[in-house]
C-alpha cells in the first residue's frame, strides 16, 4: 500500500513539474518569437543584405552553444534572447527579398499562417493524446545528418528540385521535432530545463516557416 502511494505521489509530482515546464516554455517561446519579429523588422528597416552563409553558421551555432552552456543559470535567458534575436535579424533580409515579389506579402502571410497552424496542431496532438513520441529520436538524428548533407549539396548545385526537396525535408524534420520535444516534456521527468526546450521549439518553428516560405515561392515560380 505504501509503495502504491509512493508511486501515485511521484506521478503527481511529475505531472506538476511537466505542467510547470510547459508553461515556462510556452511563455518564453512567445517572448522570443516576438523579439525575433522586432529584430527582423529592424533588419528590414535598415536595409540589411542577406548574411554570408559562413557568418550565419558561426553566429547561430556559436550562440546556440552559449545557450546550452548557460542554460542552468540566469545568463541562459540572456543567451536565449541573443540567439533568437540574431535569428530574427537574419530573417529580415529574406523577408525583404520576398516583399519585392508581386505576391510576396501573400506568400509571407500564407507561410506564417501555415507555420502557426502546424505548431498548434502538433502541440495539441502531443498534449491531448499524451502519446509518447520518443521513438522519433532516431529519425531526428538520421534526418539531421541527411538534411545537412543535402543543404551543403544545394549550396554547390543550383538545382530547383534539390532545393525543394531540402525545404520539404525541413518541414517534416521540424514537425517531428515539435512532437518529440513536447512529448519529452510530458513524459520525461529529466526534461525540466525550459530554456533548452524553448530553443528546440524555436528552431523548429524558424525552420518550418523558412521552409514553407521557400516551398510556396518555388510552387509560385518565384
Amino acid at each position: 500500500m505504501a509503495y502504491h502511494d509512493t508511486q501515485v505521489t511521484q506521478h503527481q509530482t511529475g505531472a506538476v513539474s511537466a505542467n510547470k515546464v510547459l508553461r515556462n516554455t510556452y511563455a518564453l517561446l512567445a517572448m522570443t518569437l516576438l523579439f525575433s519579429a522586432v529584430t527582423a523588422g529592424a533588419a528590414m528597416a535598415m536595409g540589411i543584405e542577406r548574411m554570408n552563409i559562413l557568418v550565419f553558421f558561426i553566429g547561430a551555432y556559436g550562440l546556440m552553444f552559449l545557450v546550452h552552456k548557460t542554460a542552468n543559470s540566469a545568463t541562459g535567458l540572456l543567451a536565449t534572447f541573443a540567439f533568437t534575436g540574431f535569428m530574427g535579424f537574419t530573417l529580415g533580409p529574406i523577408l525583404s527579398a520576398y516583399l519585392t515579389l508581386p505576391n510576396g506579402p501573400a506568400l509571407i502571410m500564407n507561410a506564417l499562417a501555415m507555420t502557426g497552424a502546424t505548431f498548434i496542431g502538433l502541440s495539441a496532438v502531443a498534449l491531448i493524446t499524451k502519446k509518447d513520441f520518443s521513438f522519433l529520436a532516431n529519425f531526428l538524428m538520421a534526418g539531421a545528418i541527411v538534411l545537412i548533407l543535402a543543404m551543403v549539396a544545394s549550396l554547390f548545385f543550383a538545382i530547383p528540385a534539390l532545393s525543394m526537396a531540402v525545404s520539404a525535408g525541413f518541414v517534416l524534420f521540424s514537425s517531428a521535432a515539435i512532437l518529440y520535444q513536447t512529448s519529452e516534456i510530458i513524459h520525461r521527468a529529466g526534461e525540466t530545463n525550459y530554456i533548452l526546450a524553448t530553443v528546440t521549439l524555436y528552431v523548429s518553428i524558424y525552420n518550418l516557416f523558412v521552409s514553407l516560405l521557400s516551398l510556396l515561392g518555388i510552387m509560385s515560380s518565384d
